[in-house]
């Protein structure tokens, strides 16, 4: 049996209902029961009750699935509550933990994805033991946006990328299988839901090479969407929340009109970006990892060929531009110092291959970029800027 009370801010009164989910007759399985007056009371909220005879176990874990998700959104001015309880004379009535969402009724987008972002936060943080939570955690977050002119609405896609690093302390053996998945939290118009089929192509056509990531499959198990990595280090997991909602438009400003799965798939790169922009090392490409490796015994020829010569002016001038000060002036400092420097230079060209186009940059200059070609990419970006003239 499951009683409904229900009512918006309009209402006078709460609807009151029973659903008896035991009768035969589709026709009578709902009842109207009298309603309640709210006596001037101005709010809106739902409450629903589910009494069954049989055990509650298997119930109440989809139940508290699904609100845990719910609060993943963390929407403005909305709070839940769960309660349970049972026939057994020594059970109590038990007030589930996971209760406050509370925020402003003001909306924007930074917002809104601001939301998102810290709601993954404490899902990490609730369901995630092994994974040491705080410093560790590098977020980036991502925004797709696109308008239908004819209905005034703007389809908003949000995208939230974490990766957690594992605690040093804890022991790779209590890392299970499935802790080297990534699940993909997906949620339409604030309400956690499957993704349709033809949208996981936006998780195929993302260049994940180009984040030191290799994409093993896209598996659709349970309505629950799990991304298989073939090189992800034992340390690391990666976490993924998404967003699409419709958002009505006082004034239609045109932008481009994409594909639902286009939209997802420019707001995960948009996150990927974000987080690889601002946390050094992050997700660098294959290519570049592979460049990394040469850092080390360059940077010792580089600081042998310095501190060999019989320059002493060439030795301060180098040393100055380093940031080497002269009582540290050694091996390892000179060599340890200029290591860096190629490393950060490296991260530096990786993260702006897809911006830039000029010249590469150099070991003492930041503010130069380099541009690298990846025709897959390009042409998937160019599809979508088709399709959406063809729409």
């Amino acid at each position: 049996m499951i009683s409904l009370a229900t009512t918006s801010t309009s209402d006078s009164e709460i609807h009151n209902l029973n659903v008896n989910l035991k009768d035969s007759n589709s026709a009578g399985r709902l009842t109207k029961l009298p309603s309640t007056a709210k006596n001037g009371a101005k709010f809106s909220g739902t409450e629903v009750s589910i009494s069954i005879s049989k055990s509650l176990d298997d119930l109440l874990a989809e139940i508290t699935c699904f609100l845990q998700k719910m609060i993943l959104l963390k929407i403005p001015k909305v709070v839940m509550e769960l309660l349970v309880c049972g026939d057994d004379p020594l059970s109590s009535q038990i007030e589930s933990p996971i209760l406050a969402i509370e925020g402003s009724s003001a909306y924007s987008p930074i917002e809104s994805i601001e939301s998102l972002k810290v709601g993954l936060k404490d899902y990490i943080r609730k369901h995630q033991t092994c994974f040491s939570i705080g410093e560790n955690l590098k977020v980036g977050t991502g925004v797709a946006n696109s308008s239908d002119s004819s209905q005034g609405n703007s389809q908003v896609v949000e995208a939230v990328v974490i990766i957690n690093e594992m605690s040093e302390l804890v022991h790779s053996s209590s890392i299970s299988e499935q802790d080297m998945k990534t699940e993909i939290l997906y949620f339409k118009d604030f309400v956690p839901c499957s993704i349709a089929p033809s949208s996981l192509d936006a998780f195929t056509s993302i260049n994940w090479k180009s984040y030191g990531l290799a994409l093993r499959s896209v598996a659709d198990h349970d309505d629950s969407v799990m991304l298989e990595w073939e090189n992800l280090a034992p340390d690391l997991q990666i976490h993924i929340a998404i967003h699409c909602y419709h958002r009505q438009v006082k004034q239609w400003v045109a932008e481009s009109s994409l594909p639902d799965r286009n939209l997802a798939r420019k707001a995960i790169k948009c996150a990927l970006d974000d987080l690889k922009e601002n946390n050094q090392g992050v997700l660098l490409s294959t290519r570049a990892i592979k460049t990394c490796d040469y850092a080390p015994d360059l940077a010792k020829t580089l600081a042998h060929l310095i501190l060999s010569s019989n320059d002493l002016n060439f030795q301060e001038e180098c040393c100055s531009l380093l940031g080497v000060q002269s009582q540290e002036v050694n091996m390892d400092n000179v060599g340890n110092c200029i290591r860096e420097k190629i490393i950060s230079v490296i991260g530096l060209n990786d993260r702006n291959s897809h911006k830039h186009k000029e010249a590469p940059s150099f070991l003492f200059e930041d503010d130069c970029f380099q541009k690298e070609d990846f025709m897959k990419e390009e042409y998937q970006e160019g599809e979508e800027a088709y399709n959406s003239l063809d729409l």
